[in-house]
Formats: C-alpha cells, sequence, structure tokens
C-alpha cells in the first residue's frame, strides 16, 4: 500500500495515537475502521432515501496527496472551498453540516451559496452548520491539521447531536482520514484507503486491460530513470512514427504529475536508446512549470509511474465518466463531461461542457459502467472518475481510457450543484441530463480556472457585488444561469471557478462568456 511523506510525517506526529484510540496505522486502527465502515450500509439504506431523517454530514474538503504536486497549483488551499457545494444538502431540513477547513471562509461566501438553498431560509440553514477551521494556512493536507488538534476533534464530536447518524464526506480518503474518522467514530462514505492504489496510474491500465478496454501502448509499475529510458526507447521501437510519449507519476493531480517526451531530432541518431538517454533532460517537458526535473525523478522513484503513448489525433477529446458505488453495492454512470485541457503540453485540466458530445456519450457511459461493475467487485466505495482520450477515426470514435480517480475531482462539484438546484438525473442511456420537471433538459460548461492578473484584488465582496448588479447568479424558476465557487481565491490568485448552467451547451457557453465580459468591463 502507498503511503505518501504527508502520511508518513503525521503518523510520526501523531506517536502513539490520541488517548483511548488505536495507533494511527495500527491493525487495531484498520479493524476499528472496518467495523465502523460496517455501519454504513444500514444508515445509507434507512436514512439517505428519508429527507426528514436527522443526520449530520462532517465535510473534510482536504486533498490529501503530495504536498509538493500540490503547491505547484495556484490557490490550492482554497481547493476546500469546492465542497461547498454540499451546503445545498442543507434543503433537507432535518440534516446538519460540519464543515472543517485550514482558514476561516468569508461569511458573504457561506451567505451566496446558502441564498440558493431550494425551499429553505437562509436562517434556517444557518442553524444547522456548523463551520470550523485549523486556522492553519501551511501547506500540510487539511486532515493532518485536525489530527494535531485534538481538541478540535472533540469539538466535531460534540457538535454532532446524539439523536443523529452520521458519517464523513471527504475529496479523497488515506489513512489520514482513516484514522480521523477512527477519532470521530463515524463511517466514511468513500474508498477504503487499503484500495487507494486501485487507482494509481499503473494500476487504472491494468484494470482497463482486465476490462478489455483500448489503453495506449505503454509500460506501467516503473521507478526509476532507467525503467523511463528503456520504456521510451522501446515504445519508439514498437512504433517509429510516435511523435510523443507521458510520462507519469502515479499519484498526480490534475494533471502536475505529468511531463510529455518529445522523439523530435532521435532519426539522426544510430542508437536510439542512448540517445533517449542524453536528451531526456532537455526533452522531457513537465507540466507543473515550477516541478525541476530533479525533484520530478524523485517523486517518480517514490511513487512510481508509467510511461506511454501520446495519442494523437486530428480530432481529439478528453472526455471523462464519473461513477458512484453505493454502500448497497450498486453502481452507476452518474455524468460525463467532455474536459478542455490546457497549459504549454495540453494535460492540465482547465474546465469541463456536460454532458460529454451526444456522438460518444452513451458510448462512454457502457464503458464506464464496465469499470464501475470491476471496481465494485473490488471492494470501491463512493464517487470516481475515469478519464479517456478519445480520436475520431474512419470507422467512428475511439476512446482509450487513461486513468482513474478514486475520489472527488474537478467534475464533481459542478454536477453535485447541478443535481442538487434541479433535483434531477443523468440518463446515461441516452447521455441525457434531465431536471425534476421531467421534460427539461439541461447542460453546464464549468471551469476551475477562470483567471486574470487584473482580477487580483477583488474581493468575494465585490465579486458578489458585481454578479448581482450584472444579473450574473443562478435562476431557480428558468433553472438556469451561473454560479461562482473558489471565490477565496480571487483577491489573491485572480482566480476563481463558474458553473454556468443552460437549457442548450451553447447557452451554457453564453453565459460563460458574459461572465468574462463583465469582470473584463469591471476590472
Amino acid at each position: 500500500m502507498h503511503t505518501s511523506a504527508a502520511d508518513t510525517k503525521t503518523t510520526s506526529a501523531l506517536g502513539n495515537g490520541h488517548p483511548g484510540f488505536p495507533e494511527p496505522g495500527s491493525v487495531a486502527e484498520v479493524l476499528m475502521f472496518k467495523k465502523l465502515q460496517e455501519r454504513f450500509p444500514p444508515q445509507f439504506q434507512n436514512i439517505f432515501p428519508d429527507k426528514l431523517a436527522p443526520r449530520t454530514v462532517v465535510i473534510v474538503p482536504s486533498l490529501t496527496m503530495d504536498q509538493e504536486i500540490l503547491s505547484k497549483i495556484s490557490g490550492i488551499n482554497h481547493y476546500e472551498e469546492r465542497l461547498l457545494c454540499m451546503l445545498m444538502l442543507l434543503r433537507m431540513p432535518r440534516t446538519s453540516i460540519i464543515y472543517v477547513t485550514s482558514e476561516t471562509i468569508d461569511p458573504i461566501i457561506i451567505d451566496y451559496y446558502l441564498h440558493m438553498l431550494p425551499g429553505i431560509t437562509g436562517y434556517h440553514a444557518l442553524r444547522r452548520l456548523t463551520l470550523l477551521s485549523c486556522h492553519d494556512s501551511s501547506s500540510k493536507p487539511l486532515t493532518q491539521k485536525i489530527l494535531e488538534r485534538p481538541r478540535l476533534i472533540k469539538r466535531i464530536r460534540d457538535f454532532i447531536p446524539p439523536d443523529h447518524e452520521a458519517h464523513m464526506s471527504c475529496f479523497n480518503v488515506t489513512p489520514l482520514e482513516r484514522t480521523l474518522a477512527v477519532q470521530l467514530q463515524i463511517p466514511i462514505y468513500g474508498c477504503d484507503p487499503d484500495l487507494y492504489e486501485l487507482g494509481s496510474k499503473s494500476n487504472s491500465r491494468k484494470i482497463f486491460r482486465e476490462c478489455d478496454l483500448l489503453v495506449p501502448a505503454g509500460f506501467e509499475d516503473l521507478h526509476t530513470e532507467d525503467d523511463i529510458i528503456n520504456a521510451l526507447a522501446e515504445l519508439k521501437k514498437q512504433n517509429p512514427s510516435l511523435r510523443k510519449a507521458v510520462v507519469k507519476i502515479n499519484d498526480g493531480f490534475s494533471g502536475d504529475g505529468n511531463a510529455v517526451f518529445s522523439y523530435s531530432g532521435i532519426e539522426e541518431s544510430n542508437d536510439p536508446k542512448q540517445w533517449v538517454k542524453e536528451q531526456l533532460r532537455e526533452r522531457l517537458k513537465i507540466v507543473s512549470d515550477d516541478l525541476i526535473y530533479e525533484m520530478f525523478m524523485l517523486k517518480y522513484k517514490g511513487m512510481g509511474g508509467i510511461v506511454e503513448a501520446f495519442i494523437d489525433g486530428a480530432r481529439k477529446e478528453s472526455p471523462s465518466v464519473q461513477c458512484r458505488v453505493t454502500p448497497s453495492g450498486e453502481y452507476d454512470v452518474i455524468s460525463t463531461h467532455d474536459q478542455e485541457l490546457g497549459g504549454e503540453s495540453g494535460q492540465v485540466y482547465i474546465g469541463a461542457q456536460f454532458p460529454a458530445s451526444k456522438e460518444y456519450s452513451i458510448e462512454l457511459g457502457a464503458i464506464g459502467k464496465k469499470i464501475a461493475a470491476s471496481l465494485a467487485k473490488k471492494g470501491v466505495l463512493g464517487r470516481f472518475a475515469i478519464d479517456f482520450i478519445s480520436v475520431l477515426e474512419k470507422d467512428g470514435w475511439k476512446h482509450y481510457a487513461i486513468e482513474i480517480n478514486l475520489r472527488k475531482g474537478g467534475t464533481t462539484h459542478p454536477y453535485v450543484m447541478l443535481q442538487f438546484l434541479t433535483d434531477g438525473h443523468y440518463n446515461a442511456d441516452e447521455g441525457i441530463y434531465y431536471t425534476s420537471k421531467g421534460h427539461l433538459i439541461r447542460y453546464y460548461f464549468c471551469s476551475d480556472n477562470l483567471h486574470s492578473e487584473k482580477y487580483v484584488g477583488l474581493s468575494p465582496h465585490d465579486l458578489i457585488d458585481i454578479a448581482m448588479i450584472n444579473d450574473l447568479h443562478y435562476d431557480g424558476t428558468s433553472q438556469e444561469g451561473v454560479m461562482f465557487h473558489l471565490i477565496g481565491a480571487l483577491s489573491q490568485y485572480g482566480k476563481l471557478g463558474v458553473v454556468c448552467i443552460g437549457s442548450t451547451p451553447q447557452r451554457a457557453r453564453e453565459f460563460y462568456a458574459q461572465i468574462v465580459t463583465v469582470l473584463e468591463k469591471e476590472c
């Protein structure tokens, strides 16, 4: 089982654990966690369907991943705000939420979300919302910060009413989240950390092959620089026309654990392997601008990774499929997206259109269901996504499965917002999203990376003011409009996120264009 540097440091920092609980990472803790998880299926079956059932959801939006890679993402601490979409659970009048963050969230951001609650006043919702902060802006994972504060853990426990069933909701589940669940004595709606490695780049390729899916030519379970050199040379030998290859760290995030290698100039060499060895440092373009070659190789050695062919095509798309396995063992496809990737290498997630193109969304749904069935058999629980590269060829679209993300991701919060606001569902067999009104179909365009230096200095208050004056909001009557997220990142980083819901894909894009126009004018 892979343990990141952050996990190791935390386990060490916590020593023998807090009084009354097993040592973090111990067999006793693992057994206690499994007992807690056994309580969750009955809760899911009895409490979840009842909108009036008393329940508490403890939301811990920690990105518990490699912190040096995450630190290269602008405004990463504010990504904890992305799960504020789950405040929409407060539309159920006996549901309470405890939301924990590294730093205090501006009250106007909370008010902005509560204002969108259908059928519930802001006052009623606010009485059932508890916001807790670690008051810690360091780069450590949020869950680690919580574990280092036993008084905060006690406060979380004390805020759960005695007559409520409770569970945790997290961005991803690692040994740190397992330790926190044990110390809170509540289960997690997420994948057991013992299965986390199923979502690595290497294991994703193996699962895809088990499911008889198309996978780019390549090699997995690599660790050393020599492994990379050998794999790059062998790929070129197998396919002399190959222009580029992708080198990926097993546990990267949003493309920032990837690097692209160009074979340009190899034709002049009599010894391709020696050429790759000599050119690796110069021709390996690391996606994260701030991650130097030596650090990339150090991460690769520690986490392992893959090398695979860069898929080319005259028309190429980057769709994803989001799936869910419930505590009852049922699985389904809950969304498809066409992702927009940017950056110099075209590997960085920028935004997405929902649903994916009607040309292939149904095909993708069928593939996603096959992978979900495989993962359900392996014991996976909760939401996860599968990324693809799709290329149009003479005989139709070819979908290359790229990776599995056993966690929430960039397409989770936009879809959750749409679902909570419209009370609808995605029909994967038709590739269409229907609202609760039945005949209404909705689409959206979303981005986590609406960015401009001109936006720096705009406070959350400024953004809300600009939105209200320019009619940039979600209209519950028409079930169309705009929602903002990552609002806290705006002032310092000039960056925010948006979800634009429309009755057609074009209308959703028009909302986005309107936002950009308004912000340009106001700034």
